[in-house]
């Protein structure tokens, strides 16, 4: 992402996203590319397996879809599979959505992503980290950015995920951070509703399709 002018935004600055500075643990600074206002936007986030099936790919696009039209911000992590089909939902909406990476923003990853981050741009969305501009890419980074992706909005949607899920860490998060948890109920018979299913049992809000 050369060329484009990356802000650096601390907790102090106004333009920190309020609902971030209530979590434990927040980031004391932001990078940002794009439409800083989105940060403090009503938003929602969207996540879920990456290796989703054609159902969660419909039903994320949907719901981001249409939560974008009611003035919802999208917030997801562009990464492959759900959080994909959540930031095109808002594009198709003509919207703005937020991308909350792990790494720094002089690359994407997954590069097969760099055309989605760049139309993310273009439609006024956001692009943030946590991480210096050169941060190199680092497993563990990913499960601290998901604190960042449920701490943006009051509500955190799951639309599927396994037993084991990277979606289910950022809606412990959420619940960590007292903030609204749904999961889309799924198929009992699909690996991919484990995850979300649980949530349910647990107390998660219930999402049908």
């Amino acid at each position: 992402m050369k060329n484009i002018e990356i802000q650096t935004i601390t907790i102090n600055n106004k333009a920190y996203p309020y609902l971030l500075k209530q979590i434990y643990n927040n980031p004391k600074r932001l990078y940002v590319l794009g439409n800083v206002d989105n940060l403090n936007k009503k938003g929602v986030t969207i996540v879920g397996s990456r290796n989703c099936t054609s159902y969660g790919k419909k039903i994320a696009t949907e719901l981001a879809y249409i939560l974008s039209k009611k003035g919802y911000v999208i917030v997801s992590g562009l990464a492959i599979g759900i959080d994909t089909y959540a930031h095109i939902g808002a594009l198709k909406a003509g919207k703005e959505t937020i991308a909350v990476l792990a790494h720094g923003l002089n690359q994407i990853y997954p590069k097969q992503n760099r055309e989605l981050a760049i139309e993310i741009l273009k439609h006024n969305g956001t692009l943030i980290s946590e991480y210096p501009i050169n941060e190199k890419i680092k497993k563990e980074n990913f499960v601290k950015r998901n604190r960042i992706m449920s701490g943006l909005t009051e509500k955190t949607i799951v639309v599927e995920a396994e037993e084991k899920s990277g979606s289910l860490v950022t809606a412990n998060f959420a619940l960590e951070q007292g903030r609204d948890v749904y999961a889309v109920l799924g198929d009992i018979n699909s690996k991919n509703s484990m995850g979300t299913n649980k949530l349910i049992q647990e107390g998660a809000k219930t999402l049908i399709f």
